[in-house]
């Protein structure tokens, strides 16, 4: 009698088990499949993606000018209307008032400068590819021969 309940009870727990398993695995198959199609249409819209924001600390281009208290990008994720000056003078600010000798956090203090670092690359990729912009517009050189 104690046998075949000792049996029944080890099947149930090995049968339960595995069902809990089962629902986990089939439950993260779910969210890596979600998230590789939420990457994919990230990807082809051109908003940054996990490699560029783990880059600079896991945060995204908003997240850094939010930190920073600039201007934030518009609607096709351009930084118009901002310059070096307006990030450097915003970091400079906010990392010495987060300064830990100062009593600051030195968490914050490397936020901030995660953003600034982030802010300055975009920009810079803004300012490139202007520029590339700027010089495909030049008008043509002209060469006249020499007359021989």
């Amino acid at each position: 009698m104690y046998d075949n309940s000792a049996h029944r009870i080890i099947f149930q727990i090995v049968s339960t088990g595995s069902r809990v398993v089962g629902r986990a695995f089939v439950e993260a198959y779910k969210q890596a499949n979600a998230s590789s199609k939420y990457a994919a249409a990230a990807g082809a819209a051109g908003t940054s993606n996990a490699f560029s924001d783990r880059k600079y600390g896991g945060l995204s281009l908003d997240e850094a000018c939010r930190i920073l208290n600039v201007k934030t990008p518009d609607s096709s994720g351009k930084l118009t209307g901002l310059t070096m000056d307006d990030i450097a003078a915003q970091y400079k600010r906010l990392y010495d008032a987060n300064d830990p000798t100062k009593g600051g956090s030195f968490y914050i203090q490397s936020k901030v400068y995660r953003a600034h670092e982030r802010l300055q690359a975009q920009l810079g990729k803004d300012e490139a590819v202007k520029e590339t912009i700027e010089n495909a517009r030049e008008a043509p050189k002209v060469y006249k021969d020499k007359p021989s």
